[in-house]
């Protein structure tokens, strides 16, 4: 079940992880957000839109004649405006499956981020360019004869989360959060009623009304 884009634009204008995080929790999906190892390259970025996904596998070696970057190619050559390519590593220390060059071409086709439990290099250009990606790790390692992608557009695991494809994926510095797209347009809306809620709990705690109090009159804390 897909959803519109105008859920990802609300959601990119007005949520954050944690009131995501806290609205899955009660519709009772507790396991969508992605391990606390997985870091943005620059906290000030919002990563939200549909997931693509690729599944990595470590290898040693390379076949002779054979291309490891087939798969990896397709899905970046494949990515759509508002896509998210999201790497299943395994949360490798081998595989460093996204770099400056495939930042550049999935910008180039208007995707908006990418997430990866493996590693990222190129760290400095990819800053630069204010591509949003969340990494488990950096090295300067290629992937070739270290990871290859088996498969892609599959559900794949990422930082312990299942993600399958056209899932909304939505990271800020607090983290990554998955949600399924059968959920998105419910849980984006309450999200927006829960962060209007929260905007006044916290303009009361401002001008010094009790936590007690205040969290006894609206239920938020």
């Amino acid at each position: 079940m897909s959803f519109s884009n105008s859920v990802i634009a609300a959601a990119r204008q007005s949520l954050y992880t944690a009131v995501l995080s806290d609205v899955l929790d009660s519709l009772g999906h507790t396991e969508q957000a992605m391990g606390p190892g997985l870091r943005p390259l620059d906290e000030a970025l919002v990563l939200c839109g549909r997931a693509r996904t690729a599944m990595y596998m470590e290898v040693d070696h390379v076949a002779k004649g054979e291309n490891p970057y087939d798969l990896e190619i397709a899905l970046v050559d494949d990515l759509k405006p508002d896509d998210v390519a999201v790497m299943g590593c395994g949360a490798s220390s081998r595989i460093a499956p996204w770099g400056e060059l495939l930042s550049t071409a999935a910008l180039a086709r208007g995707a908006v981020g990418c997430v990866t439990d493996g590693l990222v290099r190129d760290i400095k250009r990819i800053r630069a360019a204010r591509f949003p990606v969340f990494h488990g790790g950096i090295a300067p390692l290629d992937s070739r004869g270290r990871g290859k992608v088996m498969a892609i557009d599959v559900p794949i695991r990422c930082a312990e989360v299942r993600v399958v494809p056209g899932d909304l994926v939505f990271g800020d510095a607090d983290g990554v959060i998955a949600v399924p797209a059968a959920l998105a347009e419910r849980a984006v809306s309450l999200a927006l009623e829960k962060v209007s809620g929260e905007n006044l709990v916290r303009e009361e705690l401002a001008r010094g009304d009790s936590l007690a109090v205040v969290f006894a009159r609206h239920g938020i804390l």
